[in-house]
């Protein structure tokens, strides 16, 4: 069963564009540059049900994160109509169907699209089968994550995503891909400029779908706009059957023009005031060929010579046909006369209306003129008496007439309108009967245009018969002559016919290893979940039992006195397992013997550290367990499929500032999403430095750096090693990481010889590292010194770190009143350890997962992020805080309590809804009071030094040391 509409599962998600970044490292800019070669285009898709079904222009997107291609209306909507599983689909194509037309098979469905020419068709398959390929290779390598979506669980770029990537790819089967190279099939590189982003100039139609109703107004909403491209986009509307005819779509008329003529035959329909429409019956449709054009003119692009047109009349057996094309001819004059009958019967409505006006009008005229009857006075002769008396007698008589005339007209008038009532009903009557009429001349037409075909094909068939005996029974010269440029034409079609079915027997024979491989693939996929979960079962059964029998111990103790108690024997089993170390053999059979906490998290830092004494060890341990029990709760996943369906969204276009993803950003942002986020988030805080410089200014700072020496060069060397010395990707001299670190922060001092190198910055450019590029992590850390943050924060003096523990010290009391004046009564300063969180923003001091949390709200938001989760830390341990009373163990808690706190929900919770409301302006006023305050101390103090100086200068001479020897002497 095909696909009927289009939006049959739109989502409100997927992936934005990703501009690719320069960088030093030649895999980052090939990553870049297959970031940019998106595969994409306009391809028709066959949708729409009875007549409005058709193929219809849709743009196409791939989407890597998921395996989905989504299809839009235009390159400019932010929805899409909906999406094709592409990971487990299977394409096929006819080559005696349509050109370029391809099936698409999924689950349950099939989707009928066509490419603008065979070659472009070519293209799309082939890049769809390598899309399916890499998809399939990704899975069962335990780099998916599988509780929040299909999507890939690793970013494209940083630190963490290359990796990742080298793990996956590397297992490819050379064997494997050198099979599927010879069955290529072979295609342009580019689709002949009809694929890629350059292809969104393309022509697209502006057809219109009730189904689609909902989300292409969302769309218009989303992205206000003028129309594009409105010349030509025509939807053409096909009869049922095969008739001469057509319904076209005509673009509404401008709503500044009064008067338009329209078509006699135009039919006008409307969906409001919006979607105003004519449908204009044309009469120009082409013809379907038949399958001796497809045999004469080739199937595969090469057209032979086109047949005489000089053709004898040849008697045929059509004696139904005329016999049907009588009988609508008969049917068309009484339809002719039916309608000459009809205009009559309006022109004698028209003349009856215009006598009736007439009629009107003299008695109102002759009303108007009726003479007024007067007493005659008395005469003084006879002869004028007698003519006085005659004339009353002559007016009575005019008056009686013209009543009568009335009289007569008005009679007139009630026959007339009862002449109309009867032409009324009857023209109904007649109306009705053409409508039924068209609907027959309709019918016949369809009948008449399959006999014609018929017929045509016949006459065909005889004409090719008789030249052919007229050939054989003519001269034998011509015939020789004819004969090699038929043959030449049979053998250029025959050519044309075997290179088709090369191409669709290497294509089907690809596609048929590809299935196959797939299929195995899922196949030892479930085998290794099967072995998975039974060896899951036999550790816990396994574990089970040593509960059981350690909590009868506990109840009923046999000999507890004795060091060998049972008890003592399963608890120091149960902790050897638990800190157990993977072997060499261990690590080749991980799914018979499945290690749920690895060595390293997902970010490269050490779950588990080396150094540390046995007990510091086992809290490491349920410490990583516990985050990960943590990270797979039901609102992770929620979180992970909003994000899913927002980055769906806004495949087409540049995330935007708004609350939707300024509430998302405050949820956590996905680990496979974080490079793309923040990316966006430092692009839009430094566009105004970056617009204002050369787009390979990163690159020129670290030519320079190369090239001159520079006084922080020293102290970078020194720091590179002990930046994060937990995290892999800075562990050694040669891990991944130390060069890119050494890049950024030598381009940053150069950038900005005010600060050039400051203690702290090397945590947060290493933090950076792990997701973005080296030129992006270079800007993110202008965003926070130059952006985010007060000037002079990362100065020798630290005046704006200082300003902030006050400004914090104010805010606990005000958000904190209670455990503020606890840390007062006992003599405690915290901004010893606050100190470090403002300025590195809490690396190393909290868990991973809740620190690159804090991370992504901070790099959209800025700087007030630090407030709320410091305030918040604070609150999460509010109460075991004021259990402590003494300022040793006060002060002994505060240096590891933040390491305690694993759930990032509760912590979010308290900073983004106890703390309101946070006004980022009481914050700056609060910086600017206690700024001059800070000002005036270090006044002081620089004033008491340089007193202090002068005085150890005057007084050199009583500071001259005397020795032993001296003194003897």
């Amino acid at each position: 069963m095909h696909e009927e509409e289009d939006g049959s599962e739109a989502n409100s998600c997927t992936a934005s564009r990703i501009l690719a970044s320069k960088s030093v490292d030649v895999a980052e800019v090939e990553g870049a540059r297959e970031q940019a070669s998106k595969l994409c285009g306009y391809l028709n898709k066959l949708s729409g049900k009875g007549p409005l079904r058709g193929y219809k222009p849709r743009w196409f997107v791939y989407d890597p994160r998921k395996c989905y291609l989504y299809y839009f209306k235009t390159p400019q909507d932010a929805l899409p109509l909906g999406h094709i599983e592409i990971g487990d689909a299977c394409f096929s194509y006819d080559v005696e169907g349509e050109e370029g037309q391809f099936e698409i098979r999924t689950a349950g469905k099939e989707f009928l699209v066509k490419a603008p020419s065979r070659q472009v068709m070519h293209y799309w398959l082939q890049q769809l089968q390598q899309k399916r390929w890499e998809y399939s290779n990704t899975r069962g390598s335990g780099q998916r994550d599988s509780w929040s979506s299909p999507t890939l669980a690793y970013p494209p770029t940083g630190l963490v995503g290359k990796e990742n990537d080298a793990f996956v790819f590397d297992k490819l089967s050379d064997s494997m891909e050198k099979v599927r190279s010879d069955f290529a099939m072979e295609t342009e590189t580019d689709g002949g400029g009809m694929v890629g982003i350059q292809s969104a100039r393309g022509p697209s139609a502006a057809s219109f779908s009730l189904r689609n109703f909902g989300t292409e107004l969302r769309n218009s909403m989303s992205y206000l706009r003028q129309g594009r491209g409105a010349e030509g986009r025509r939807s053409v509307f096909y009869t049922s059957n095969s008739s001469a005819e057509e319904w076209e779509l005509v673009d509404a008329p401008p709503k500044d023009i009064p008067e338009q003529k329209h078509h006699p035959d135009t039919h006008r329909h409307s969906f409001g005031s919006a979607f105003t429409f004519d449908f204009v019956r044309t009469s120009a449709r082409p013809k379907k060929p038949l399958l001796r054009d497809m045999m004469g003119s080739g199937r595969f692009g090469r057209n032979a010579e086109t047949r005489s047109a000089e053709s004898s009349p040849v008697e045929c057996n059509g004696s139904k046909s005329l016999e049907m094309q009588l009988r609508l001819q008969s049917q068309q004059e009484e339809l002719s006369r039916t309608q000459q009958e009809q205009a009559k019967l309006r022109e004698e409505l028209a003349s009856q209306k215009e006598l009736v006006r007439l009629l009107q009008q003299t008695l109102r005229t002759s009303q108007s003129d009726r003479p007024t009857v007067h007493r005659p006075a008395p005469a003084p002769d006879t002869s004028e008496a007698s003519d006085q008396n005659q004339a009353p007698v002559v007016n009575q008589e005019e008056i009686a007439q013209l009543e009568i005339l009335l009289k007569d007209r008005d009679g007139q008038i009630q026959s007339l309108c009862g002449h109309m009532e009867r032409l009324a009903l009857e023209k109904e009557s007649l109306q009705q009967e053409l409508k039924g009429l068209k609907i027959k001349v309709g019918e016949i037409n369809d009948q008449l245009g399959m006999l014609m075909e018929t017929i045509q094909a016949k006459d065909e068939v005889i004409i090719k018969l008789s030249q052919q005996s007229s050939e054989q029974g003519g001269n034998p010269n011509d015939a020789s002559s004819l004969s090699p440029n038929k043959d030449q034409q049979e053998l250029d079609i025959l050519k044309d016919s075997l290179q088709g079915y090369k191409s669709q027997n290497k294509f089907l024979n690809k596609e048929i290893l590809e299935l196959t491989v797939l299929r195995r693939n899922a196949e030892n996929r479930e085998k290794a979940l099967e072995a998975k979960y039974t060896a899951l079962e036999a550790k816990l059964c396994q574990v089970e039992s040593k509960y059981l029998v350690l909590l009868q111990e506990v109840k009923t103790p046999v000999c507890s006195s004795s060091e060998q108690s049972p008890a003592r024997e399963v608890i120091s089993r149960l902790l050897e397992d638990a800190l157990q170390a993977e072997g060499p053999d261990q690590q080749e059979h991980l799914i018979f013997k499945p290690n749920t906490v690895s060595e390293y998290d997902v970010y490269g830092f050490k779950t588990v550290p080396e150094e540390e004494e046995e007990e510091e060890k086992l809290v490491a341990k349920v410490r990583a367990l516990e985050l990960k029990s943590l990270s797979m709760t039901n609102q992770e996943v929620s979180v992970g499929v909003k994000w899913e369906n927002y980055l769906a969204s806004t495949m087409n276009r540049d995330l935007v500032r708004s609350p939707e993803l300024k509430a998302l950003i405050r949820c956590g942002v996905p680990h496979e999403h974080r490079s793309q986020v923040w990316r966006w988030c430092v692009s839009f805080h430094v566009k105004k430095f970056r617009d204002h410089l050369a787009p390979d200014y990163y690159e020129t700072l670290l030519n320079v750096a190369r090239e001159k020496p520079n006084p922080a060069s020293k102290q970078i060397e020194l720091d590179l090693l002990r930046t994060l010395p937990n995290n892999k990707h800075y562990a050694s001299p040669s891990a991944g990481g130390i060069q890119k670190l050494r890049n950024v922060l030598m381009a940053f001092s150069w950038r900005n010889p005010d600060i050039g190198y400051c203690q702290g910055l090397n945590r947060l450019a290493a933090i950076a590292l792990l997701y973005l590029d080296q030129e992006d992590a270079f800007w993110s850390l202008i965003a926070i010194v130059e952006v985010f943050m007060p000037r002079d924060y990362y100065t020798k003096t630290l005046l704006g770190s200082q300003v902030d523990q006050r400004v914090f010290k104010d805010l606990m009391s005000e958000k904190l009143p209670r455990l503020h004046a606890h840390f007062e009564q006992y003599k405690v300063d915290f901004s010893l350890i606050t100190f470090n969180w403002f300025l590195v923003v809490f690396v190393d001091s909290v868990v991973s997962d809740i620190l690159f949390k804090i991370w992504d709200a901070f790099l959209y938001e800025g700087p007030k992020i630090i407030f709320r989760f410091a305030l918040a830390l604070f609150k999460y341990k509010e109460e075991e805080f004021l259990k402590l009373q003494d300022s040793t163990a006060l002060f002994k808690y505060l240096r590891y309590f933040t390491r305690t706190i694993l759930d990032s929900r509760k912590l979010m919770s308290i900073a983004f809804v106890d703390m309101n409301p946070f006004p980022m302006r009481q914050i700056q006023n609060r910086r600017s009071f206690h700024l001059e305050k800070v000002r005036l101390e270090l006044t002081e103090l620089e004033a008491i030094r340089q007193t202090f100086l002068r005085e150890r200068e005057s007084n050199q001479d009583g500071r001259s040391f005397v020795s032993d020897d001296e003194e003897d002497n």
